[in-house]
């Protein structure tokens, strides 16, 4: 059991930075535009990977409520990205594959995906109804957290959430290691992001070596994203293995996302490897001392 007694970096004020932030993109055009959902998709990841982390410190009612007010956020912003990246990623694809893409020019499921139009400033009422319940709720959210008593936070406590976000993390991993599907691999980047955004908070432990880890994780959680961008994709498309109604243009064009998705696999694993190996612990991984402990 870890039990060591110094000073993390504070998680009321990252709380609050992060919902402050996030409504400040949200003010900073008409319409937030791609850039700024991805941020404040990322703050709200960060937000919820912290509100974890003092789960056991605080009030259920308080954390189920900031914790799903974070998650609703979240959901509210997620299907506008993902249509982005789904556009994105096929034309980076196209690029190398042109003349695959020219035979698929009358798919209507692939035109779709690569036809949508960009998030703009314009009357969509329904638009602007979840602009403002995501800044409602993040306002709320905001008002209470800064009302809220987080001064006798213990240290013991928060390492021993860490120390459980990183012991499911490399359950998950060893799973996904020797089953890797698409559905657990997008669990293990959640679980990565969760790690990573916690450890944050825990850089005054040993900061050259926690830095590293940071660097290491978000590299595994890129190509994890990468890998579900595309699975996503073939989802969008509708595509089924042996499907008589696929057409050969179809199905060589899956084969060309399995490789890159593939590529993407090959970089995953060395790097949770290295952090999550059977019989690591959280105490090596981190560089604490016996002195410390």
């Amino acid at each position: 059991m870890i039990s060591i007694q110094i000073k993390i970096k504070e998680i009321k004020p990252a709380l609050v930075g992060y919902i402050t932030e996030s409504l400040r993109l949200l003010k900073s055009n008409q319409f937030p535009n791609e850039d700024a959902v991805h941020d404040i998709r990322v703050l709200m990841k960060k937000s919820r990977a912290a509100i974890k982390l003092i789960s056991s410190q605080v009030e259920s009612d308080f954390y189920s409520r900031e914790y799903g007010t974070f998650r609703d956020a979240g959901r509210i912003l997620a299907s506008w990205r993902e249509t982005s990246v789904q556009r994105k990623t096929l034309k980076a694809v196209r690029k190398s594959y042109k003349e695959l893409f020219e035979r698929l020019a009358e798919d209507s499921r692939l035109k779709e995906i690569m036809k949508k139009p960009e998030l703009s400033a314009d009357n969509d009422s329904v638009v602007k109804k979840k602009i403002s319940e995501l800044e409602n709720i993040l306002r709320r959210s905001l008002y209470r957290i800064r009302f809220y008593n987080l001064k006798s936070l213990k240290t013991l406590y928060l390492l021993q959430e860490l120390e459980k976000t990183f012991i499911k993390l490399s359950e998950l991993y060893l799973y996904c290691r020797n089953n890797p599907k698409p559905a657990k691999l997008h669990t293990l980047r959640k679980r990565t992001k969760d790690f990573l955004y916690q450890l944050y908070f825990f850089r005054p432990l040993n900061p050259q070596v926690v830095k590293k880890i940071e660097k290491r994780l978000d590299g595994l959680a890129q190509n994890l994203g990468k890998y579900n961008d595309i699975t996503q994709i073939i989802d969008a498309l509708g595509y089924r293995y042996g499907n008589a109604e696929n057409s050969p243009e179809l199905d060589e064009l899956i084969v060309v996302l399995k490789g890159i998705q593939d590529q993407h696999l090959i970089k995953v694993w060395p790097i949770a490897y290295k952090l999550f190996r059977p019989g690591q612990n959280l105490q090596d991984l981190i560089g604490i001392s016996n002195t410390q402990v």
